[in-house]
């Protein structure tokens, strides 16, 4: 059993961590932006960079290049993680995923229906996408202050919820923010995609091979209209996910390989001989052999999104001015009170009913021991739209005015929603043991 839960503990962690850190980084850009090296912290994300590769170049601000460039690497990890967990994963048993499916389905459009209900008729209607996503790194990171009274099944469900929804959030940038598209482009962006379909069916296990294409499709994604982190998810997709050898002869040929080494054992602190380098060898053979490419690309790359590519984004997108009457202008203006609405009512309403409607109709069962007040408390985390809702505002608005409004409601209602679940979740659970 502890075997089998290490991946998932080890995901919490990380992605737990990866929550103080972009907390920090939020502070930091708040501080910056508030303090009287301000107006360098908003020349230095304004700052052009332009890159050029055979006499063709691409510039782009600074903020550009961290929103489009890093947030693809975030998406790519996005893509990845969803595929997995529908091929072996929590999304892998229609009955197993029903539960949080329906969640983030309820968690995603009620949101965005009451955001849309108090904009109708004003210019900040286009805004009605800020309020779907979750936050997973904050939402675990409010967890983990709860330590050991957290069951797991609630942690995999919070999870599970948020990649849902996150894949939807995709989709709905895809079709919904986009500008005018470039369609000569897109049929680039297509061809490539083709290409990366082509090197799955083909089983190539080439990281390069699948970069190199990747990063093409994300420059054919940036010129077509569409947002180009939408070529992370895509290329995520395209990485095979299974093994060269299946588990059974994985076993058989590191047991010959140990047999092996042992035999070529002697007393004492000797270096490994011949044989024992070879069965060594034969081992990390046997190892590449059964771990398939997406879970190694996966588990390189989530600590450094965690860790560094999302505190960077939090960095360049969370300094905003926070003068008291622009925090007060920006809570009652049509977008903050869409914003803090959805976020704060509309995501705990949303997911806890649509949970409710799929055990109530039979389509999901609540986990072993699960307690719907559990269940409610993480529907109130589910508010923490933090990194996506940033992210859906930068699309959705071009006046700096909603933008701010948009930011300062977000940073509001993502507090109100952690604090509120986190209080929540302490009075609800246990106080000693990890599961109930």
């Amino acid at each position: 059993m502890r075997r089998l839960l290490t991946p998932i503990v080890s995901f919490v962690q990380t992605e737990a961590k990866g929550g103080l850190l972009l907390l920090t980084a939020t502070v930091i850009a708040l501080i910056w932006a508030n303090s009287s090296w301000g107006d360098g912290y908003r020349h230095l994300l304004h700052t052009p960079i332009r890159i050029d590769i055979g006499g063709r170049g691409l510039q782009l601000p600074l903020e550009g290049w961290i929103n489009d460039g890093l947030m693809a690497i975030f998406f790519f990890v996005v893509g990845l993680e969803i595929k997995r967990e529908v091929l072996a994963g929590e999304l892998a048993s229609p009955r197993q995923a029903a539960l949080p499916i329906a969640g983030a389905i309820g968690g995603v459009v009620v949101p965005a229906l009451l955001y849309a209900l108090i904009n109708r008729g004003s210019d900040t209607l286009h805004g009605w996408g800020i309020p779907m996503a979750t936050d997973i790194a904050f939402a675990l990171g409010i967890l983990a202050l709860l330590g050991r009274r957290v069951p797991l099944w609630l942690m995999v469900f919070l999870t599970a919820l948020a990649i849902v929804d996150d894949l939807l959030a995709v989709l709905v940038i895809a079709a919904f923010y986009t500008d005018a598209i470039d369609w000569t482009w897109l049929a680039i962006a297509g061809g490539l995609m083709a290409v990366l379909v082509g090197l799955n069916l083909r089983d190539s296990r080439s990281p390069t091979a699948y970069l190199l294409v990747g990063g093409l499709l994300w420059y054919a994604m940036l010129r077509s209209g569409i947002h180009a982190t939408i070529a992370g998810v895509l290329l995520g997709m395209s990485i095979p996910a299974s093994p060269r050898k299946d588990r059974r002869r994985f076993v058989d040929d590191v047991q010959h390989a140990l047999d092996r080494f042992k035999r070529g054992h002697s007393p004492g602190p000797h270096p490994v001989n011949r044989d024992q380098a070879a069965a060594l060898h034969q081992i990390v053979r046997a190892v590449n052999d059964v771990d398939s490419p997406l879970h190694r690309i996966e588990n390189s790359l989530h600590p450094w999104v965690s860790y560094a590519i999302m505190p960077v984004f939090a960095l360049a997108n969370a300094g905003v001015e926070l003068p008291l009457d622009r925090v007060v202008d920006a809570l009652v203006a049509p977008a903050g009170v869409g914003v803090v609405v959805g976020l704060v009512l509309g995501k705990p309403l949303g997911i806890a009913a649509a949970s409710w409607l799929a055990v109530r109709l039979g389509i999901a069962d609540l986990p072993t021991g699960a307690r719907w007040t559990h269940l409610i408390g993480a529907a109130i985390l589910g508010g923490v739209g933090f990194t996506m809702s940033l992210f859906v505002t930068g699309l959705a608005f071009d006046d700096p005015a909603n933008v701010a409004v948009a930011k300062i409601a977000i940073l509001a209602a993502s507090t109100v929603a952690a604090v509120t679940g986190l209080l929540f979740l302490h009075r609800v659970l246990p106080r000693a043991g990890a599961e109930s």
